[in-house]
């Protein structure tokens, strides 16, 4: 996965990808994304700054989207990290 528009995420969460800056995928994103949009069980682990939040929302985002039915659930260790995954998720 060389850029977003491989995923044939909708478009309406393409569209919020380019308005926050995001077109090539960080390697955290390249490897986690095609996986969990397979529904597949993943354990990562990467540096602070290198895109893992957005490694899981973005998989997340795509199938709230395909069933709004649904919800999520992010469980963060710290008050502020949740802030952060809260504010990414806004965008």
């Amino acid at each position: 996965m060389q850029n977003f528009a491989e995923l044939d995420l909708k478009p309406a969460l393409s569209k919020c990808l380019d308005k926050i800056g995001f077109i090539k995928p960080t390697t955290i994103q390249q490897k986690a994304i095609p996986n969990l949009l397979e529904n597949r069980d993943l354990m990562a682990c990467a540096e602070t700054g290198s895109g893992k939040t957005g490694a899981y929302l973005i998989p997340m985002i795509m199938k709230l989207m395909d069933n709004p039915n649904s919800m999520g659930l992010i469980l963060a260790p710290t008050r502020e990290l949740a802030q952060q995954i809260f504010d990414f998720s806004q965008n």
